[in-house]
């Protein structure tokens, strides 16, 4: 969320910077909104003081003045906390700010590539899908996940099955052990006020997966990602300086609706409902965001060079951004089945923009409280690089070769082959 004092004092940059980010929120009002908040705040004192004055005057003449002051407070309150609402709704409904070296642009067609990394290998046959590839092995089921669930599903099984466990835990080894992360196993269901700290909850409600309750007023949902537990654990803290930086992972579930998205990649398991992702989230102060971005974006692509796929390194541009970033770097992994890249991470610095949402803080070195910079990434999605594996690492009978990093997850075994063989 926006600090609404920093936007009263630069309104027309703000908004010069707001209108490179895709925003629909109309912000031309706020700051006749914001005038009447801080008017009503202002009468509502004055009347307070006068009425205090009447009380320390104990004059019961003033009486009926004073029940009459009252009943004007309560109505000021009641207008104020409105508009106070009505503010609060447009603050949380407008994306971050992009910082000045994200490139301008509307959407992924304005995107820029860094770096690109990793040899693509021709074959001399015809190199098939993931979904093709793993029917055949008869390891991936998408028909009785149909049946069992619904579309957007998929049962994984025997040999896929070990090397999805195989990567998770393979992923979680290298961030703890090589990278410094400490790991958290944590709740899988989250409240409305945590969904709203990261910026999922109000603007992407029709996004997620709530779980109906007995009561209507304790809203709960399951996490689109892990990114949303872990940085609410620093919610309402105040952190010592040195507390960070504060580097968390964790392994989980993420469950999305993906509203919008019908049609795109309904075939196989680019996108699904329910998916494994191991999640980097970073708590730093604000000044070295920047610095915690590139470190965290290499470690994601670590765990590419160690499995040896090919990849690209992307700069997203303003409009493409996610709401809570200020700047992002995408990761794409090379799939052979379409001939083209394929995002398999996405590595964010959001500034203090969410941490004014959770409301957390650290001290700095002159005792201030000051807002904390939050930073998350994946590392990567597990499904995504199942896929990558299975296609860059096919033999023309259908087989699978297992990466040499993974196989002392995998029982030391080095080829996946079809169950019948």
């Amino acid at each position: 969320m926006h600090d609404i004092k920093f936007i009263r004092e630069n309104f027309e940059t703000f908004k010069k910077k707001i209108s490179s980010r895709n925003n629909i929120v109309k912000i031309d009002d706020i700051l006749d909104i914001d005038k009447k908040n801080r008017q009503l705040i202002q009468d509502k004192e004055a009347l307070e003081k006068e009425k205090k004055d009447i009380s320390k005057s104990k004059d019961e003449r003033m009486f009926q003045k004073s029940k009459e002051i009252s009943a004007k407070i309560k109505k000021l309150s009641d207008d104020q906390l409105k508009i106070k609402n009505d503010l609060n709704n447009i603050l949380s409904s407008i994306p971050n700010i992009a910082k000045d070296d994200v490139p301008l642009g509307l959407n992924e067609n304005d995107n820029k590539v860094i770096e690109t990394k990793g040899e693509i290998k021709s074959k001399k046959f015809r190199e098939k899908s993931h979904y093709e590839l793993g029917e055949n092995l008869g390891m991936l089921d998408f028909d009785l996940a149909t049946k069992t669930t619904g579309s957007r599903f998929v049962f994984v099984k025997d040999k896929l099955a070990l090397m999805e466990r195989a990567l998770s835990n393979f992923m979680i080894d290298i961030h703890t052990l090589e990278n410094g992360y400490k790991e958290i196993s944590p709740p899988l269901i989250v409240s409305e006020n945590t969904m709203y700290g990261t910026g999922q909850l109000p603007k992407f409600e029709n996004d997620q997966f709530e779980i109906k309750l007995d009561k209507d007023d304790d809203r709960k949902f399951l996490i689109p990602t892990a990114e949303v537990i872990l940085t609410n654990t620093v919610k309402n803290q105040i952190l010592k300086l040195n507390d960070l930086p504060l580097r968390l992972v964790a392994s989980t579930p993420c469950f999305r609706k993906e509203a919008g998205s019908y049609g795109k990649d309904t075939k196989g398991m680019i996108r699904q409902h329910q998916f494994y992702k191991v999640e980097l989230v970073s708590i730093v102060m604000n000044e070295n965001c920047m610095e915690e971005l590139e470190r965290m974006t290499n470690c994601a692509t670590m765990i590419l060079d160690k499995l040896n796929l090919p990849y690209r390194k992307i700069i997203l541009c303003s409009g493409d951004m996610g709401f809570s970033a200020e700047k992002t770097y995408d990761i794409e992994v090379w799939l052979p089945s379409e001939n083209k890249y394929r995002e398999i991470s996405s590595c964010s610095s959001c500034g203090t923009f969410q941490s004014r949402r959770m409301n957390s803080r650290y001290k700095n070195s002159k005792n201030e409280n000051v807002f904390t910079g939050t930073l998350n990434g994946s590392g990567l999605a597990i499904g995504r690089t199942l896929i990558a594996i299975m296609e860059n690492y096919q033999q023309e009978d259908g087989s699978i070769v297992i990466p040499k990093v993974l196989r002392p997850y995998m029982n030391n075994i080095d080829k996946i082959s079809p169950i019948s063989s």
